[in-house]
């Protein structure tokens, strides 16, 4: 899945491409909401969290999610076929000079004046990690207040309420960098240590924004998917199992990070 710092790049080469256009054309088959009419301007679009937001003048919006396979393509072509795909999953966005088609996005849906802010999952997003300052008490304070003590670390930075823009990349590379085993409750972690957790994604959300190979690392990335293969740090064999209830793959050293059983 598209993760912060890969949506954020989306979002902004969208904007370049759109903003200040008039529309010509904007398909997307089975998609719900309000259909913006050729002519209305684009004021740009944004990221929040890996959700990505096209805007028009009135307070509507263009929302999709692109889940684990869609994306973003820009191109030169307003007269481009729209792209084949399920119904409310690809979408085709265009204006006089520029065009943008989505394909396979697991969400693609208008919103009407007011209903970004009233969205239930928009809403109750957490502060963006991509943003140039995240204010990590806040965000610590989210996870006490919306998650179980009990709840896995692991788990926890998956989910978007306390913080987004964190996926499956991340989230491992992460709990490799401060050191901390993914099975460990919530409960358990000093609030220092998980302030420094979201500083710690913040930090690598950012340093990716610019594009190019993810790094955590000169090297790349230290633990994710690189079962089997010595630990960068301390040479131990890196282990991995699937976590939560959605059973999503973490990666981590059993050596410096714990046994994570």
């Amino acid at each position: 899945m598209p993760e912060g710092d890969t949506v954020h790049r989306t979002a902004a080469a969208l904007d370049a491409a759109l903003r200040g256009g008039r529309l010509v054309r904007l398909e997307a088959p089975g998609a719900a909401g309000p259909v913006p009419r050729p002519g209305t301007t684009i004021v740009g679009a944004r990221a929040e969290g890996k959700h990505v937001l096209i805007g028009f003048d009135g307070d509507r919006w263009l929302h999709t999610h692109l889940g684990m396979h869609g994306s973003w393509r820009i191109g030169g072509d307003p007269e481009e076929p729209v792209p084949f795909g399920r119904p409310g999953t690809v979408a085709l966005v265009a204006t006089e000079r520029a065009g943008a088609t989505c394909r396979r996005a697991r969400i693609v849906a208008f919103l009407g004046p007011g209903e970004r802010r009233r969205h239930p999952t928009l809403r109750q997003l957490g502060p963006d990690l991509c943003a140039p300052s995240v204010d990590l008490e806040r965000v610590e304070r989210r996870a006490r207040a919306l998650l179980d003590p009990a709840t896995p670390i692991g788990v926890v930075l998956l989910d978007q309420r306390p913080a987004c823009g964190i996926g499956n990349v991340w989230r491992s590379e992460v709990l490799w960098v401060c050191g901390v085993d993914p099975t460990t409750p919530l409960g358990a972690v000093d609030p220092h240590d998980l302030r420094e957790l979201y500083a710690t994604a913040s930090a690598l959300l950012g340093r990716n924004l610019g594009g190019g190979r993810r790094r955590t690392l000169p090297e790349g990335l230290a633990v994710y998917r690189r079962t089997g293969r010595p630990c960068p740090r301390c040479g131990h064999p890196i282990a991995s199992r699937r976590l939560g209830e959605q059973a999503r793959t973490v990666w981590w050293c059993p050596g410096c990070q714990g046994g994570g059983r």
